[in-house]
């Protein structure tokens, strides 16, 4: 990973999901444009796949809460008025 990556991808910590992907959507929109030299369209790819990677973190993340949330209902025995 080279210095402008890692500085990149750290300043994504701080990112909300949906910040994370307005900024993607953004990327792509710059590289779909076309008119970048090759070494901005790089550095835009590159911030695209860290963005891509924490929208995923995040989405992720949300699936083990819910596991989770889901997994705790269902351990909490019976409902009450439930047929046992």
């Amino acid at each position: 990973m080279t210095e402008n990556n890692a500085a990149a991808s750290g300043s994504l910590d701080g990112l909300s999901y949906e910040e994370a992907r307005e900024q993607l959507v953004a990327v792509v929109s710059r590289l779909e444009a076309g008119g970048a030299s090759l070494e901005e369209s790089l550095a835009l790819w590159e911030r695209g796949e860290a963005l891509a990677k924490r929208c995923e973190d995040w989405l992720e993340g949300a699936r083990k809460r819910l596991a989770t949330a889901r997994d705790a209902g269902n351990d909490g025995g019976t409902s009450p008025g439930a047929p046992q």
